[in-house]
């Protein structure tokens, strides 16, 4: 499963504590969005920001570029943790035993 807990933790924090208080929808339209839904998603950690919004999010809310590569690239880092060791603790498919097998 992927995960978006540090961006999200960083973009929400950032919003609240901003001079200009945004709202979820505030910094939404701010993005080019229609709504508040997107920024929600965000903070709640269902989704990443996407590529192109970046450098937008990070000059609206005041964040150093390197905090904004940090919490993301920590999120990949978990996210292929959480991938690998799901991968290595899947059960194995039992194997048949060849040598009882009755070939005709």
């Amino acid at each position: 499963m992927r995960s978006f807990k540090n961006i999200a933790t960083l973009v929400r924090s950032k919003r609240i504590g901003h001079p200009k208080n945004y709202s979820q929808s505030d910094l939404s339209l701010l993005l080019g969005y229609k709504n508040g839904q997107f920024i929600s998603n965000v903070e709640r950690g269902l989704c990443n920001v996407p590529l192109k919004m970046m450098k937008k999010i990070s000059e609206v809310l005041d964040i150093n570029p390197d905090e904004l590569k940090a919490a993301i690239l920590k999120d990949h880092e978990e996210t292929l943790t959480n991938y690998f060791n799901k991968a290595t603790t899947t059960k194995k498919l039992p194997t048949r035993d060849l040598e009882n097998v009755e070939v005709v």
